[in-house]
């Protein structure tokens, strides 16, 4: 059973869909000890870093104590933003810490009301975009170099080694990582049609609760 983490980081709707339509068994915890029966863990995001707050605590120790015992891990969009040490969107907030780096506003990017004929980026990013796949990895086990997923972020991660697959708006950054038995992305997979699917599809068969999904 995943655990569906409920940290009131508003895409709870969407991916719950998404996992329902794949034939995922999943829980969405109302504390933090129930994490001990479960197979995997995700941890969805949309909007600001400072929303991830609320998992400080009890629920970032039972996150790390599943961690410990190698369960797998999906953080999505600001979900993957707490993987790392923090994000300059709210820099006195530490993340969990798993992916080495900080995040940050996207270089270059502006918001609509940032009228500066030097700016040459909207933000948030928001639309379709492609992935760069830089190495084979478990999560982006089927996808393609070039596949299309959708996007809606202000602040980004680096691309580090543990990048398997990179976006470029303005710049590159990482969209997706893996270390491990944990992964993240930058987009919504829940909205990203059948790669997005299939990347869901990917974390329940790491989990190895994946007896009804079709034999790759």
């Amino acid at each position: 059973m995943i655990a569906l983490i409920d940290y009131g980081a508003g895409n709870l709707t969407s991916v719950r869909k998404a996992l329902t339509h794949i034939g995922t068994p999943y829980v969405v915890p109302s504390a933090p000890d129930a994490l001990d029966a479960c197979s995997g863990v995700i941890v969805p995001g949309v909007g600001h870093f400072e929303t991830t707050a609320t998992l400080a605590g009890a629920w970032t120790a039972a996150i790390e104590a599943s961690v410990q015992r190698d369960v797998p891990l999906l953080g999505i969009c600001v979900g993957l933003q707490w993987l790392f040490a923090g994000s300059e969107e709210a820099p006195t907030l530490p993340g969990l810490g798993v992916m080495s780096g900080c995040c940050a506003l996207i270089p270059g990017a502006h918001t609509a009301e940032d009228s500066a004929p030097t700016a040459a980026l909207k933000v948030p990013h928001v639309g379709w975009n492609s992935l760069d796949v830089k190495k084979e990895s478990w999560i982006l086990d089927g996808v393609r170099d070039g596949d299309q997923v959708y996007f809606t972020h202000s602040f980004a991660a680096p691309v580090t080694a543990d990048c398997v697959a990179s976006t470029t708006y303005g710049v590159e950054f990482a969209s997706v990582v893996e270390r491990d038995h944990i992964a993240g992305v930058q987009f919504h997979p829940e909205k990203s049609g059948e790669v997005g699917l299939g990347i869901l599809r990917n974390f329940l068969r790491r989990t190895g609760d994946a007896s009804n999904l079709p034999a790759q």
